[in-house]
């Protein structure tokens, strides 16, 4: 459901219709005019359960929404929650009992601009393990200015994740398009998402040598994100596709900032985008999910707002493989979510990761 209006009453009113007795997922694009907390107040007055984010923009029926709420309903949730400041890395995981006949997924909204969010997955994998799907985004700002960006029962915060664990089975599809252009290289110093040695040179100057050797274009202080959105980094995984990271800046001292943790000893590659390959891996993760799917009822699709800024008025036909390769084989399904500051999901043998630049499509049934 696609709600314009900003008139608190009726946004109540109208998540109450649709959700009955269950519990709902809310993504609220930023550019929209509402007090959050006063939402979120009158929310827990009409004892509604809830999780959800702002996001620099939402999906809806194929197109991108600038302003608006999407709500959808959350179905047999058997635990909703909210952990706050993760990047202090002093993270405590509820714990879970699940049924081994019964099919799990953990849907998940996180402050997209804070550090550590690795660490948190990697907790909430030792926990939970595969004993549930894990699809979720990165909230936040197109400023990449930190701010309170995800919300529960509980409130409005920044540095904080909220969760959902519900007893329904997913089909999780996940492709990005970026090819490599040069690489490996080795990741010899960084703290948090700073880059700070590569090959253990300076890495803005590793990255503009390469990137300026490929491109007409050259860096200066006030252009870098306008030509890196095309140029992000892979980090190689071992019998998977790469982790893709978001280069967003550089410092006084050549260190490169990215969205999201760089470690340690990570092999990189230099990668490069192309619109064609981008639209292509759309379609790709649309029929990636569907392989297992038998009956679903609903897609949360979770698409990188960076490959909007790349692809620009291209990026629709991006939404348009998506809904259209789902809707070829079961017509009429909702087809909905954000565009985030990064991705994320379980994929390939079970693992959770934190992604860039990528696309996630998740089929409930």
């Amino acid at each position: 459901m696609l709600l314009k209006s900003t008139h608190i009453p009726d946004i109540v009113s109208a998540i109450h219709k649709l959700i009955g007795d269950q519990k709902a997922l809310i993504a609220i694009g930023e550019k929209t005019a509402i007090d959050i907390e006063l939402l979120i107040h009158a929310l827990n007055a009409a004892g509604i359960d809830f999780l959800g984010g702002m996001f620099p923009k939402l999906i809806f029926d194929a197109k991108v929404i600038e302003s608006g709420i999407v709500v959808n309903t959350l179905y047999n949730v058997e635990h909703i929650g909210t952990i706050k400041e993760i990047s202090k890395k002093n993270i405590s995981i509820p714990p879970m009992s699940f049924d081994k006949n019964q099919s799990y997924t953990l849907v998940t909204f996180v402050d997209g601009l804070t550090t550590e969010i690795p660490h948190f997955l990697r907790k909430l994998y030792e926990h939970y393990g595969m004993e549930t799907n894990y699809i979720g985004g990165g909230a936040g700002s197109l400023t990449l200015q930190q701010m309170p960006c995800v919300f529960s029962n509980e409130g409005f915060f920044e540095d904080t994740v909220v969760y959902a664990i519900v007893k329904l089975k997913s089909n999780i599809g996940v492709k990005h398009g970026w090819k490599k252009l040069e690489g490996p290289y080795i990741v010899t110093k960084s703290k948090g998402n700073i880059i700070q040695e590569i090959n253990w040179e300076k890495p803005f100057k590793v990255y503009k040598d390469i990137v300026e050797s490929n491109s007409e274009e050259r860096f200066n202080q006030d252009n870098f994100f306008e030509i890196a959105k095309g140029y992000p980094l892979g980090i190689i995984k071992q019998e998977l596709d790469y982790v893709v990271r978001d280069p967003i800046a550089f410092n006084e001292k050549d260190e490169l900032l990215c969205v999201c943790n760089v470690e340690e000893n990570s092999l990189i590659n230099v990668l490069k985008g192309e619109p064609d390959n981008l639209l292509i891996a759309a379609k790709e993760a649309s029929e990636e999910s569907l392989l297992h799917a038998e009956n679903p009822q609903l897609a949360i699709v979770i698409d990188c707002i960076s490959r909007v800024l790349y692809l620009g008025d291209t990026f629709e036909n991006e939404l348009q493989n998506i809904t259209q390769t789902i809707h070829n084989k079961h017509p009429g399904i909702p087809v909905n979510g954000a565009l985030t500051l990064g991705e994320i999901s379980s994929y390939g043998n079970g693992y959770i990761e934190f992604y860039n630049k990528t696309i996630v499509v998740g089929l409930f049934e």
